[in-house]
């Protein structure tokens, strides 16, 4: 043993202190926030943090590599596991309604924050990534509080769960193009078009390419009877989808979240879910840590009173632009209420992979990574109290919900 000790390297030892510090102070993290009954998406970037150089007296990681390394996996987990829940058969099934909506309320949250990142002197490019991470709202939040009170899976959800399949693709997609029209350094017409070409380019193909070709490889890898073979066929599509995005210029985000649309639309769903949870698990959270540590969370206090104006501007739009929407669409008042609440807290996971899209290719300023996860915490706080306050008492659906106006489906 103390012969194998002694032929590494000081730098591979000092990467492998760093990754048991990551794990170690991200468990203990978990464990604190789990018995305070608070997200642990709060822990992890908390975590991060700690850990990070920000946070005196000293960093607790040497070589912050690592941190970059581990966020790209986790990302390209994350999505990935995003894109499993999604099959094609679902995004059609989400309905006329809640593609309306998801759309008017996207849009205008997003324009908003624009106009307001504008109004207090940021940078165009910070204000796009800003107004972009705050038109989102967390899915996994929504989710695990609408299981938590045992409305998940009924049919009441479909709206609000549809609205959000819809705004998971869009701010995807819109990160890609953000991205590829960041790179080009200006925002003329010509480079938006070619941006937003480039990316419906990639989706079209993908999409109408991959389930005739990718499906069925993943159904025979599946059907070879070893675990281990599909396992590193699952990984070795969302990578390799993730590098032709990246090589395109799009966010790996959106080549991994298409290669777990591919799977799902597969009979290798469930399968692929079981394999991929545990790396899910692992990489998803560490994300949210290494995230933690690049933020240089002393910029905040100059930046408090646009956090508190970012906040309550981006609560006031999603949900009075869900409401005015889902009123357009016929959906009866006490749905269309219980629908702009759930949905008017803004931010997580895709909020800070947005964030890092946006570091990642210099395009933002240091501020916006600390900015953007401040104001997640906030509202990952906040999201669960404003979701069950809107489901305290579900109603029953209505003879005027389920008329033809609503199309709605479960999706």
């Amino acid at each position: 043993m103390f012969r194998v000790l002694s032929e590494m390297t000081s730098a591979e030892i000092l990467i492998v202190q760093d990754l048991a510090v990551v794990f170690v102070v991200a468990l203990g993290l978990a464990f604190l926030f789990r018995w305070l009954r608070q997200p642990l998406i709060i822990g992890y970037i908390a975590a991060g943090v700690i850990i990070g150089p920000y946070t005196p007296p000293t960093s607790l990681v040497s070589n912050y590599e690592v941190l970059t390394i581990l966020a790209e996996l986790g990302i390209v987990f994350l999505l990935f596991a995003v894109g499993l829940e999604y099959p094609i058969s679902r995004l059609r099934a989400v309905g006329r309604t809640a593609l309306v909506i998801a759309l008017a309320e996207s849009m205008s949250t997003f324009l908003v924050g624009v106009l307001v990142g504008l109004a207090f002197g940021f940078p165009i490019w910070d204000c796009l990534f800003i107004g972009l991470a705050i038109s989102v709202t967390s899915t996994v939040i929504l989710s695990s509080v609408l299981e938590e009170i045992g409305v998940l899976r009924s049919a009441d959800t479909s709206l609000v769960l549809g609205i959000t399949v819809v705004e998971d693709i869009i701010t995807v997609s819109a990160l890609g193009i953000l991205q590829s029209t960041a790179q080009t350094g200006h925002l003329s017409p010509e480079s938006i078009a070619v941006s937003i070409g480039l990316v419906v380019a990639f989706l079209a193909v993908v999409l109408l390419v991959g389930p005739r070709t990718v499906s069925p490889l993943m159904d025979r890898a599946r059907g070879s009877g070893l675990n281990q073979l599909f396992l590193l066929a699952l990984v070795a599509l969302a990578f390799g989808l993730a590098l032709v995005s990246s090589l395109l210029g799009i966010s790996v985000a959106t080549g991994a979240f298409l290669a777990g649309v591919l799977v799902a639309e597969s009979n290798s769903q469930a399968a692929a879910h079981e394999l991929m949870a545990p790396l899910k698990d692992v990489f998803g959270p560490i994300f949210f840590v290494s995230m933690g540590a690049l933020m240089d969370i002393g910029l905040l206090p100059r930046y408090f009173v646009p956090i508190l104006v970012f906040l309550a501007v981006a609560f006031g739009m999603k949900l009075i632009s869900t409401y005015v929407a889902a009123r357009r669409m016929r959906v009866p008042d006490a749905k269309a209420r219980q629908t702009a609440l759930t949905l008017s807290a803004s931010g997580g996971e895709l909020s800070i992979v947005v964030a890092k899209g946006g570091t990642d290719i210099n395009a933002v300023g240091a501020f916006v990574l600390p900015f953007i996860g401040a104001l997640t915490v906030v509202t990952t706080v906040i999201a669960p109290f404003l979701i069950r306050y809107a489901w305290r008492r579900p109603s029953a659906p209505s003879p005027e919900s389920s008329s033809p106006g609503t199309g709605q489906r479960s999706p």
